[in-house]
């Protein structure tokens, strides 16, 4: 983590947090906002546990978050922010599709979702629309939740299979995906191996897949497809 405390935090501009596993995206990210008038990056942080411990110290007024950190999902540290800082708003900055992350995200308490290829022209926008109360998602994905709430849940057989999972199978399907046994994945989330072995089968029953071969094949090839390879 690097040091909180920061020169451009002086003063009464509005903090930012940033947290993400990347320091290249972190610096550059702190470029972009610490050059607005008013605002400046208050701290960074690159893992969960991290973040609450900095957010505690430093009452960022926003907290932009990656859903890949190294201790843990992303998902799970908006719902240990919205538990012990509620009055503290998040905004989702995620190489994941948001086709399938940003509904998952905003439900776990996020109050906006940007993706990093539109990071560039969109994350001071995005930023001021969460800080002044309201929630931002692209055009496409307002739209397609709209058409959600509007239409209901007739039209789920055109969404990804992985929409069936709960937010817990889906980041160990992705583990799964990535190449990570069974033990591996269980010291990653700091359950036992039987918990995540509950977890695969409950993705197995939901995908329809009968055996590990499919489930580790599926996964891997949708992980391959989120990252557009």
């Amino acid at each position: 983590m690097t040091p909180p405390d920061r020169p451009s935090s002086a003063g009464d501009r509005t903090k930012i947090l940033i947290v993400d596993d990347h320091p290249v995206v972190r610096e550059g990210l702190a470029r972009r906002i610490d050059r607005q008038g008013d605002m400046a990056v208050c701290g960074e942080a690159e893992t969960a546990a991290e973040a609450l411990k900095a957010v505690a110290a430093l009452r960022p007024d926003l907290v932009v978050v990656d859903l890949t950190l190294k201790d843990k999902s992303g998902l799970e540290l908006i719902k240990d922010l919205r538990l012990r800082h509620p009055e503290i708003p998040v905004l989702v900055l995620s190489m994941h599709d948001e086709t399938l992350y940003a509904e998952r995200a905003l439900r776990a308490g996020a109050r906006g979702y940007i993706m990093k290829q539109e990071a560039a022209d969109h994350i001071i926008g995005a930023i001021r629309r969460v800080l002044g109360g309201e929630v931002y998602l692209s055009d496409r994905m307002a739209s397609r939740l709209l058409g959600t709430f509007v239409g209901g849940r007739a039209k789920d057989v055109s969404r990804s299979p992985a929409d069936r999972l709960s937010d817990r199978e889906l980041e160990v399907f992705e583990m799964v995906g990535t190449g990570l046994g069974t033990r591996e994945i269980a010291e990653r989330l700091h359950v036992s191996v039987k918990t995540v072995e509950a977890y695969r089968a409950n993705i197995k029953q939901k995908l329809h897949l009968r055996t590990a071969t499919e489930l580790a094949h599926h996964a891997f090839q949708w992980v391959q497809d989120q990252m557009g390879t």
